[in-house]
């Protein structure tokens, strides 16, 4: 029996040595660019995950003025202040964000059709 336990691999947990700050599961905080279809071809393009010191307001109206087209800021409960404009604006979104500073590139979630 002695043989037998002396072949037994003893447990390995691959990720004893991984510190919480290291670890990317829930410590990344990314910005979820999303699309919602409405009724026909029209669509609806949402951002949330922006840090809370920013001020909303300030980027949506870049935002508009940079795509021509109209938005808003919603207050959700789960999710915070969530920025909603009209239209498919992901790719344009994502660029802006990225140019002006506010957000890394690896930091973007794009997510729809």
């Amino acid at each position: 029996m002695s043989e037998l336990d002396s072949q037994v691999p003893t447990a390995f947990d691959p990720f004893a040595d991984v510190d919480a700050e290291d670890s990317g599961a829930g410590t990344k905080e990314y910005v979820h660019i999303r699309v919602q279809q409405r009724n026909g071809r029209k669509s609806l393009t949402t951002v949330q995950g922006l840090k809370k010191e920013y001020s909303y307001t300030k980027i949506l109206k870049d935002l508009k003025k940079e795509f021509c087209c109209n938005g808003t800021v919603v207050q959700d409960s789960e999710l915070g202040q969530v920025i909603q404009l009209q239209g498919d604006q992901r790719k344009n979104v994502s660029t802006f964000l990225v140019q002006a500073g506010l957000v890394k590139k690896d930091n973007i979630k794009i997510h729809g059709f």
